[in-house]
């Protein structure tokens, strides 16, 4: 702080930001709780959609031309910029307008990887299946499914981080009172940021214990892939 010389209640010291987080933790856990729900919610949302559209955009040649361009592009579009207007349709108070946010923010990422673990799979396996007569669902359930999976937890990854970042960024927008992002902006717009930054670890604890869940998760359910292994 001092060697980048911001004014200390902009940036308080640790000491003062750790007994804002200690007095105000019941709080701090009940807005957390709050956001939390409205973050798992938009990445069940959304991640469930991108996989379900992955599989159809992967069966289907006409729908993988016309999706997967449309989704790439889609993707590098700032999704934040579109809150006030989910905020307008279904209410700022409504935790369904922000869950819509984070689905909309980590449908894509997840769809697009999904699909390519749907069609990156080796020619020779492919082939092999084929020569055997299996069905279509066969192929998708031996084959296709398994070679995905490493690909989905990878979009489920980025994605646990970034809806934890969506729900309380779309909360600066406006929202109920017992939300995170909201509690951010009231404390800094009255130049309390000792309460603004306690509230910034617990985001940033959620955000962490998200993604360690979804990583626990992946070396429960693939531990014979070789970037598990490696991890382990």
């Amino acid at each position: 702080m001092r060697v980048f010389e911001i004014q200390q209640f902009l940036l308080p010291a640790p000491s003062v930001i750790w007994e804002a987080f200690v007095g105000n933790l019941s709080k701090l856990i009940q807005i957390g709780w709050f956001t939390t729900k409205e973050a798992l919610g938009g990445f069940v949302i959304g991640c469930s959609a991108g996989v379900i559209v992955a599989l159809a955009t992967a069966r289907w040649t006409i729908v993988n031309e016309a999706m997967m361009p449309f989704a790439i592009a889609a993707n590098s579009v700032p999704i934040i910029a579109f809150a006030p207007i989910l905020n307008n349709w279904f209410g700022v108070d409504n935790p369904f307008s922000k869950m819509m946010i984070v689905a909309v923010i980590v449908f894509f990422p997840t769809m697009i990887n999904t699909v390519r673990g749907l069609t990156l799979v080796d020619p020779s396996a492919l082939e092999l299946m084929r020569s055997y007569a299996s069905s279509d669902f066969a192929i998708l359930q031996k084959l296709r499914l398994p070679n995905a999976l490493p690909y989905m937890f990878s979009a489920f990854k980025v994605a646990a981080a970034l809806s934890m970042i969506g729900a309380v960024v779309s909360e600066y927008f406006g929202g109920n009172r017992s939300a995170l992002g909201v509690f951010i902006t009231q404390e800094a717009a009255q130049f309390r940021f000792h309460n603004a930054w306690a509230a910034i670890i617990i985001a940033c604890i959620v955000g962490v214990s998200f993604y360690l869940v979804i990583v626990l998760l992946e070396r429960w359910l693939i531990p014979w892939h070789s970037s598990v292994r490696q991890q382990g």
